[in-house]
């Protein structure tokens, strides 16, 4: 008898399914942000169990994408003034910890295909891909860390900050510039490149801190709508 007796590996199951979709749509902007997701509405519409969505939308929750409220149910996340800040005070630490020192050959390259990609996913003006790649950028930078579960915590901001993006940013034409947004990026991609690790750090902080300021003054915008 072992430790793993009576395990038996299985596929992924109907609900991660349901899960992983619902979080795609989701991060597309197809769900605003406070919007109920009625489980019997979902469990009617794809003809399948109520159960199943629920444990879907349980999945959800703890992926940070839901919460669930006294009489409502299941909502989508809603950004604040106050998880904002903290988002981007936390991508701050992180982000500038990894630039403490020059970055190796292979960081480097790894930061280098990051922002071939950013380039050209910005012609194509399609505001989810350069979301994606914006925040697939930062996150190569913070994987300079080498460290898995701080690359699995970054994933989780960046999967609600992507959200928070997408929603906030429906209305807005600053993705119809291709080249401000990779201009934004330059001062900080160069000084990485030139291995000035405090340059790097200061170019970092003042980039998140910008792009923080622009957020908020966005959310403060649709509160007042």
């Amino acid at each position: 008898m072992t430790a793993l007796d009576g395990l038996v590996a299985r596929r992924t199951t109907t609900a991660q399914q349901i899960a992983d979709g619902l979080s795609q749509r989701i991060l597309a902007g197809a769900f605003r942000p406070g919007e109920r997701l009625r489980e019997s509405a979902i469990a009617a519409e794809l003809g399948i169990a109520r159960n199943t969505v629920r444990e879907a939308v349980r999945l959800l929750e703890h992926g940070g994408l839901v919460r669930f409220e006294v009489n409502r149910g299941a909502v989508i996340i809603s950004p604040t003034h106050e998880t904002v800040a903290e988002l981007y005070t936390a991508r701050r630490h992180l982000e500038t910890a990894a630039l403490a020192a020059p970055l190796s050959a292979e960081q480097l390259a790894v930061v280098e295909e990051a922002y071939s990609r950013l380039e050209t996913v910005t012609t194509s003006h399609e505001r989810a891909d350069i979301v994606a790649a914006d925040l697939a950028f930062h996150a190569a930078i913070v994987a300079a860390l080498g460290s898995s579960r701080i690359d699995a915590f970054h994933a989780g901001l960046t999967r609600e900050l992507r959200f928070y993006l997408m929603a906030l940013s429906a209305h807005e034409r600053e993705y119809e510039n291709p080249r401000k947004v990779v201009s934004e990026h330059e001062p900080l991609m160069e000084a990485i490149r030139a291995g000035d690790a405090r340059r790097a750090q200061r170019e970092a902080s003042q980039h998140i801190e910008t792009n923080a300021e622009r957020v908020q003054r966005i959310l403060a915008a649709h509160n007042d709508g």
